[in-house]
Formats: structure tokens, sequence, C-alpha cells
């Protein structure tokens, strides 16, 4: 049998000292000895996947840029799947191409082959890659319709509970939990951020939230609407006897042994109890401000005014931008030992470790006003507020930042140069905006090409035209591309996204143009020094550079532009 270890020594990738160290770490951890490589840094996943792909002379396939068969994954079920971190990856006539992390594994290929009942030939696939292309592909969608239909029956048969508290016992055998845990675990898979659970006049639809777009997951019997929404109530805490009036709350659930935080919204319908529920996974973590895709230049100037001693920072947008995210990703930033920062919030979305975070609560008065109040008496040095919605939270948060606190916020506006009219319109006094707000940073999210399934793409005239502006006579110098649509991205052709940004720093023009009583002479002179770094034209830099398609630009510029 060919040992992992020796195969490592062989190709001098690690030496005989380091093999024996590993062996020592793998009895006491009870680690897979190739985890303990990887994690100790003697090897990358691509090196030993590489030396295993040699010596065992078998092909080392690249699950990022692979097209799969969706068929033929599906032969093997999805806890063989995991246990033996293998995939089908395509049917050979008689024989099936297997992908496996570890292909030494002697007995987990006899017990493949046993199952599959064909001839396997073996492929090293990297097994980072393998777990994410499992998390996509193997969708629960035919698993949530079984227990749709099992809650379906149990109403029928009149034998339902839904008033089971979480001690009680066999909750988790109850069809409504079955069906709601599957529910979570698929939207955690597919990186969900929220669950729209919709009763229509004769279907009840549930749908996710995927880069900013909802997808529709499944449709089931109207008559669960109810069970699904008193159970959720349940979970959060909620009034289960109110259905006449919107409620809000929060639970967590544990998914996959990670730790995601629920906020959940319901409201009254035509058809019944309509209930969103926001997904934010605590064991993600915050990004850094490098992280969030902000043009160098920008991005230089951004840390310089946060790292100044007081001022005002405001970012923009509407719902579900990623406001919250920068400004985490500069508190991140911010907290150090020698600063105290306190963050004002509705909720905490995220817990900062060294951060004074609070919630607020208006039904005991605890409103951001308030809150902020007594903030600024617990001698801080940077004050997140979530966002300004009043003229007393905006004017005790600019006071803030006029006498030596450094104050980040949100405003709900279009674009940067509409914030300082924003405030203006709010009844703050024109000094108080022109001498305590610092920069105005405004953004949206735009979806990313998926490097999986990308091809070159040609320019229709109206997306030519479109570009002109800010890429100049250029336009047709650069490489277009867009996603076809694979198994990795749900068929959509992208993955993920990043930020669109554009900042307008408070200089002495536009300062002096705020104070006026001129709002026009004010957007006028704010726009030219925007120029061209506007939501625009980064959105179709992005177009340019490939990390976005040109349809996927207009239609954000579209949110933005009349």
């Amino acid at each position: 049998m060919i040992r992992l270890g020796e195969i490592l020594v062989l190709q001098s990738l690690i030496t005989q000292e380091q093999l024996m160290v590993a062996l020592e770490d793998q009895k006491r951890t009870g680690r897979r000895l190739g985890r303990v490589f990887i994690e100790n840094g003697l090897v990358s996943e691509d090196q030993l996947c590489g030396a295993l792909a040699k010596q065992l002379n078998i092909p080392y396939i690249d699950l990022k840029h692979y097209n799969f068969n969706l068929d033929a994954v599906r032969l093997l079920p999805e806890t063989q799947a995991r246990r033996f971190r293998a995939m089908v990856l395509e049917e050979r006539g008689k024989t099936l191409l297997v992908g496996m992390a570890d292909p030494t594994n002697l007995f987990a290929y006899d017990e493949i082959s046993r199952f599959l009942k064909r001839d396997i030939d073996l492929a090293v696939v990297n097994e980072s890659q393998l777990l994410q292309a499992i998390d996509g592909i193997y969708r629960r969608t035919g698993e949530i319709t079984g227990f749709a239909r099992e809650l379906e029956a149990d109403l029928e048969e009149g034998g339902a509970d839904f008033t089971l508290t979480e001690s009680s016992p066999g909750l988790e055998d109850a069809p409504v939990v079955k069906l709601l845990q599957s529910v979570f675990e698929d939207a955690v898979q597919v990186r969900a951020s929220d669950i729209h659970v919709e009763p229509q006049e004769t279907r009840l639809q549930i749908r996710f939230r995927i880069d900013g777009m909802l997808h529709l997951q499944t449709e089931a019997d109207i008559r669960i609407a109810p069970a699904l929404a008193l159970r959720l109530k349940l979970m959060s805490g909620l009034d289960i006897s109110e259905k006449r009036l919107p409620q809000d709350g929060r639970f967590d659930v544990t998914v996959k042994q990670q730790q995601v935080d629920v906020r959940i919204s319901t409201m009254p319908t035509q058809f019944g109890e309509s209930v969103v529920m926001r997904l934010l996974n605590q064991s993600g973590g915050t990004l850094a401000l490098g992280q969030l895709g902000m043009p160098p230049a920008m991005l230089e100037k951004f840390r310089s005014v946060i790292h100044r001693p007081n001022g005002l920072v405001l970012v923009t947008g509407p719902t579900g931008s990623g406001k919250t995210t920068t400004l985490y990703a500069a508190l991140t930033e911010l907290n150090v030992l020698q600063k105290k920062l306190i963050t004002v919030e509705d909720p905490v979305e995220y817990r900062l470790p060294g951060v004074n975070q609070v919630q607020v609560n208006e039904k005991i008065d605890l409103t951001f006003s308030r809150v902020l109040r007594s903030a600024l008496r617990q001698d801080p040095d940077v004050v997140l507020v979530g966002e300004m919605r009043d003229f007393e939270t905006a004017q005790i948060g600019m006071r803030a930042a006029m006498t030596g606190h450094l104050v980040l916020s949100t405003l709900h506006t279009n674009d940067a140069v509409s914030t300082p009219v924003r405030l203006l319109d709010m009844g703050v006094p024109r000094y108080l905006v022109a001498t305590s707000l610092q920069v105005v940073l405004a953004q949206r999210l735009v979806r990313v090409v998926c490097e999986s399934c990308v091809e070159p793409y040609r320019l229709g005239p109206q997306e030519r035209a479109w570009l002109r502006p800010a890429l100049g006579d250029g336009v047709d110098d650069y490489a277009y591309l867009h996603g076809r649509g694979c198994s990795h991205c749900n068929g959509t052709g992208y993955l993920g996204r990043t930020g669109v940004y554009e900042m307008l720093e408070m200089s002495g023009p536009v300062v002096d143009a705020a104070g006026s009583e001129d709002p026009a002479h004010f957007i006028r002179v704010a726009r030219a020094q925007l120029a061209d770094g506007t939501l625009g034209a980064h959105a179709a830099q992005l177009a340019a550079q490939g990390r976005t398609t040109v349809a996927e630009a207009m239609r954000i510029s579209n949110e933005f532009e009349d």
C-alpha cells in the first residue's frame, strides 16, 4: 500500500524528520495526515495533489474550472461523497471517472466501487474545492419538498403540534422542524443572504436571495404556510397570537457546526403572513478594507480619513448595498488597544471583539439618539451609529464629530453628491454639515463573473455607447467577459459580489458650496470634484477588467442614473 507521507518524502516535498513530526501530530489530534501536512504549512494543497497524481500516474483535475455532469455526480449520494471525500465527475462508457481527495485510501476506493457497481478510473482533486462543489451541487430541493409533503400529511391527520418548545422530546423529528432545518442548510450551502417565505393564492413560495437576486427554491401546499410562520415565531420569541401586525425578531440556528444569526420580519399579506429572514453567518468574520474592491487611490484616501481624530464619515446606498460591511471593515482597522470604540446599532449584525456594541430597542425608548448621548459620556474615540434616521440623531452625531470624536454612520441616499443635501433637508444646520462632514462614500454591489464558466463576450452597439463616456475611444481595446452558466454558479454566470464606489471629499470648494443657500450650486461643485470617479465609471471599469459583465454594470448604473 502506498503511503502519503512516503510519496512526499520521495518527491523531496518534506523531510523524513517532518514526516515523523506530522505522524506524531496525527496520532495526537486524530486529523488525517494530508490535513496535518497542509495545516502545518509543510505543503500546499496543490502540491499535495500534484505529488499524488505524479506518483499514482493519474490526472489531477482542478474543480474550480470543471464543468460538472450533474447526472453523473448524483450517482454517488451526498453522505458517501462527504464520507469518502469523492465525487463522480463523468461517465466514460462502462466506467466512471471519480475524483478523490486521497486516492491512496483503498478502503474508500473499494466502498465506492461496491456502491456504484461499475469500474472506476481515479483522479486527484483538491479537497477544499471538492467540499465546495459538494455544497453547491447536492441541493436539498428534493429533501425540502419531501418534508413539506410530510408536513401536509401531518396537518391532514391533525397530529401536528407546532407549540413544541426547544426542550420538548422528539422535537427534531417533527416535520416542520426538519423542513426548516433543511431550508436553512440549503440556504447556507448556496450562500443565500435572505430566505423569503411567501404565501400566494394557491401555493406557498420559498425563495432565496443569492448575490442580490431572488431565486425560487421550492413551492409547497399553501396549507403549511401558517405552520411555518407559527414555528418561526416561536423560535424568535414573537407573539404567536398576533397575525394582524408586522413583527420583528431574531434567533440563532446551527448549520453544519456554523452559528447563523437569523433576523426575522413578519408581515400580514392578502394570503397569510409573509416571513423574510436575513442570514448572518457569525463564523464568516468581517472583511478587511482592502478586500472590499475599492480602487487603490480611493482606498488610500478613505484610510487617511478614518484615521483622523475627529469628523463624520458617511457611507450611503440603498438597503443591501454593503454599507454595514464597509463600516465594520473600517472598525476592524481602527480596533486597537489604545482606542475605545462604541457602536449603536439596530440590530447588532456581527460581534466584534474589543468593541462595545449597543442594541437599540425602541420598545423601551432606547433610541439611537438616547444611546448616542450616553455613548459620548463613555469617553469614546470612535463611535459608529448604525443609521442616521432622524434630525436628532444626525445633529448629535455631527456635534460629536466637531468635539473630538470620529463618527461613522450610514444614510439612505442615492449617491454621494445628494448626501449633504439630504442632511440639510433633515434640518441639520449648514455650518454643521460644512464643518463636521469629512467624506461621503456611496456604494453598490455588482455580481462577479463566475471563474469556472467564464468566456469572451462581444459588445453590442448599445453597450459600446454606454461604456464610451467612461472608457473613451479605447472601448474596444478591452477583453470583456461573461459566464455561460455552470454548476458552480447554479447556471447564473455569476459567483459572488464586489463593491462599486464613489467618494466625495469635503474639500475647500465643496465646503464653501455646502455653506451657500443654493443647493444647485453645491451639486455642480460636488459633481465636478467627482469627475470620473463616479459609481457608473467604477462599474464600467470593472466590466473592462472582466470582473463583471457589461449587462450587470448597466443594471447597477440604472439604479442611480436618471
